[in-house]
């Protein structure tokens, strides 16, 4: 039976377990070595058990940890072209390590694995589907600046989807950010808001996704309460039931709880 559970999400760091019976994947390796390793234990698993992992983008808060976990855990690393130059010369990916430079569609350890393009303010950004052996879509996008009619392509049809939901568009525009970052967050290439995260909820449902986790939730320009009131109220708007049409839950940055079968 497939899972993905989010260990790590926010400013602060990212990682994403997905598995099937075939084994499991991390998406981002965004927490240290000890915090990965911990979080993994807390939900049964263990890093011996992942197969290869994914990375979205260079920034630190999916990186972190990286380097030294690929040091102890010998598996692939998956990622755009642009972003395994860039983790290559910076010498986070270890000599000897394998790499798959992924642009479209692939296969790996069990799972088929689409990439697809995100507006984030780094070259080769990118979000995942990643297909299971029990016939599951499970779909991570965050860091998304934009949402673009690539990344609704990508995701429609999921199970399940873990999706931006960064900031309130008023905390933020009122909130301690010097004026130059708040600026590069409500960019195209920055972070999207509950609000354009919640617009697309109901053509997910649609497409036929029932499970939608929201994650890279700001710490200082959102609540959980509010990106799941703003979610709830779109979907609610549509004719939705919660529990019955469809399960939503936010992210939490550490600790997660969150585990969607």
């Amino acid at each position: 039976m497939s899972r993905i559970c989010p260990l790590f999400s926010g400013s602060s760091g990212n990682s994403t377990y997905i598995a099937s019976e075939n084994g499991s994947l991390l998406i981002d390796v965004g927490a240290s070595f000890h915090a990965i390793s911990s979080a993994l234990e807390a939900i049964d698993s263990s890093c011996e058990e992942i197969k290869a992992v994914l990375i979205t983008h260079e920034h630190t808060d999916h990186i972190k940890g990286l380097k030294t976990f690929l040091k102890y855990a010998k598996v692939p690393v998956v990622a755009s072209e642009a972003t395994l130059n860039t983790l290559i010369s910076a010498n986070i990916i270890p000599a000897g390590t394998k790499t798959l430079q992924i642009d479209n569609r692939s296969e790996l350890c069990g799972f088929e694995i689409t990439r697809f393009p995100t507006m984030h303010d780094c070259v080769g950004s990118s979000g995942y589907s990643v297909y299971t052996a029990d016939g599951k879509k499970i779909s991570v996008c965050t860091d998304l600046g934009k949402v673009t009619d690539e990344v609704r392509t990508a995701v429609y049809g999921s199970d399940a989807v873990l999706i931006e939901s960064n900031h309130d568009i008023d905390m933020l525009k009122k909130g301690p950010y010097p004026p130059a970052l708040k600026m590069r967050i409500l960019s195209d290439n920055g972070h999207i808001s509950n609000n354009a995260c919640a617009a697309e909820l109901p053509n997910l449902l649609d497409s036929g996704t029932k499970r939608f986790i929201l994650g890279h939730l700001s710490r200082k320009n959102n609540s959980p309460l509010l990106a799941f009131n703003a979610a709830c109220a779109s979907l609610t708007d549509c004719g939705a039931k919660a529990e019955i049409d469809y399960m939503l839950s936010v992210a939490s940055p550490t600790g997660n709880g969150v585990t969607v079968v």
